[in-house]
């Protein structure tokens, strides 16, 4: 199948206007904010990977038409839904995923440390590329999602905000860092809002005691997004993607604007992990910091 090909499936629809409704439109609290659409076409990026897999069924509720796309085959299109196979590093294939689109979720690209020469075309070329196209097309909201490995360095005795400069804990927080940049960028010169989502980690539970403080449910996830989506003056704002945990090592004071409000929570999983984990080595680098094992990952040697 050529990269720009889609496969579509659409259910007959309202018309809905590609601009944000007003803010008294919406109740971030509510189940009807959530069930909304605020966009008619959003791209969804890396949609065959884990958190696009959890994103797929939950942002139909966002838009009018879910535009679905990776690098792999996502599967068939469902009602709703159309289906677009793009190599981020293939800038053709990029502009052609992004036309029509209202709003794009980034969720494409390399999400775990590793050598540089596929972060490289993934995270930072086809970041570029992205920003690139939004720009030809006239797309003016994207949710680009970063990590908390951007300030992985971080002591986990410490309490950071959005405006703490990054200590990028590896070659893949490098990358992420350059993205939350280049939106910037984009922002100041071409007047593209970006949301940075610093995600967490974002799994269907915790899974040991760091993930007490960085655990981000799917349905907390999909709830900043879709604030993100809708509050109505977005501008370029750097936002932490963590549930409500009672252990926490980031301040999200500087993106009130958005009106994330997380309803999960770490601490109901809190007992059994102690009770399966042992107590951690105080002297280690992995457990004194924030990016936990990724602190100690590498290096990589030169791009092949």
């Amino acid at each position: 199948m050529p990269a720009h090909h889609i496969r579509l499936k659409n259910k007959s629809q309202i018309p809905v206007s590609p601009s944000l409704f007003p803010p008294q439109d919406f109740n971030l609290t509510t189940k009807t904010h959530m069930n909304t659409p605020t966009h008619h076409r959003i791209l969804l990026t890396g949609a065959a990977g884990g958190l696009g897999k959890a994103l797929r069924t939950r942002l139909k509720s966002n838009c009018s038409v879910l535009r679905l796309s990776d690098i792999v085959d996502c599967g068939p299109a469902q009602e709703s839904e159309e289906v677009m196979l793009a190599d981020l590093a293939d800038s053709k294939a990029v502009f052609a995923a992004l036309k029509d689109v209202d709003a794009v979720v980034h969720m494409g690209g390399i999400s775990v440390e590793g050598p540089f020469g596929p972060i490289l075309q993934a995270n930072l070329l086809g970041a570029y590329n992205l920003y690139e196209a939004a720009r030809m097309h006239g797309v003016k909201r994207i949710i680009f999602a970063s990590s908390n490995h951007v300030t992985g360095f971080y002591s986990q005795g410490e309490t950071i905000n959005a405006n703490h400069p990054p200590r990028p804990d590896g070659l893949y927080g490098v990358s992420k860092a350059f993205g939350e940049d280049l939106s910037r960028f984009y922002f100041d010169r071409y007047s593209i809002e970006t949301a940075c989502i610093r995600i967490g980690s974002s799994f269907p539970e915790p899974k040991d005691r760091r993930m007490l403080a960085t655990w981000l449910s799917y349905d907390d996830l999909h709830r900043l997004i879709t604030a993100c989506l809708s509050t109505p003056v977005l501008g370029h704002s750097i936002i932490f993607g963590a549930s409500n945990n009672s252990v926490s090592w980031w301040d999200n004071s500087c993106a009130k604007h958005i009106g994330f409000h997380p309803k999960d929570s770490s601490d109901v999983f809190k007992e059994d992990i102690f009770a399966r984990t042992t107590s951690p080595n105080l002297e280690d680098p992995v457990v004194q910091k924030q990016g936990g094992a990724y602190v100690a990952m590498g290096p990589h040697g030169f791009i092949d």
